[in-house]
């Protein structure tokens, strides 16, 4: 089903997809949004790309396999909620690291709830790409 048009479109829809999941991401912590919705606009991009280019054109823009996405994001999900027992707190609480903090107490707030939400987009993406490709190399 692959046209010049639908390639063309491929092209500027992409990059921009994948800046806006990645743009869901972060966001979901204080709004709307999150690792789930930003997983399924990824997923969806790397699907057109699929549709567009071929499933070896996508395959090699995620540059690992979906099943290794997904393992590693199920990994980082489960090392969110274990790192909170290892300070002694209740699974799955938000820990905070001040990354470049100083004396005064200044610096980038980076949470365990980040790491949360990175392993769920990254087991979305990796379970809804592994989709689409065996559906678009099934239709072959």
């Amino acid at each position: 089903m692959s046209t010049p048009i639908l390639q063309a479109a491929a092209r500027i829809l992409v990059p921009l997809m994948l800046v806006f999941s990645l743009f869901m991401l972060v966001r979901g912590h204080n709004a709307p949004g999150g690792g789930f919705i930003g997983g399924l606009v990824a997923a969806a991009a790397f699907g057109l790309l699929a549709m567009s280019h071929g499933v070896g054109t996508a395959r090699r823009a995620l540059r690992l396999p979906p099943e290794t996405v997904a393992g590693a994001g199920i990994g980082a999900a489960l090392a969110a909620g274990a790192m909170s027992a290892l300070f002694g707190a209740a699974p799955f609480s938000g820990l905070w690291l001040l990354l470049g903090a100083d004396g005064g107490g200044k610096g980038l707030p980076i949470s365990s709830v980040l790491l949360f939400d990175l392993g769920v987009w990254m087991t979305v993406l990796g379970s809804a790409s592994t989709l689409f490709f065996a559906l678009e190399e099934g239709e072959r």
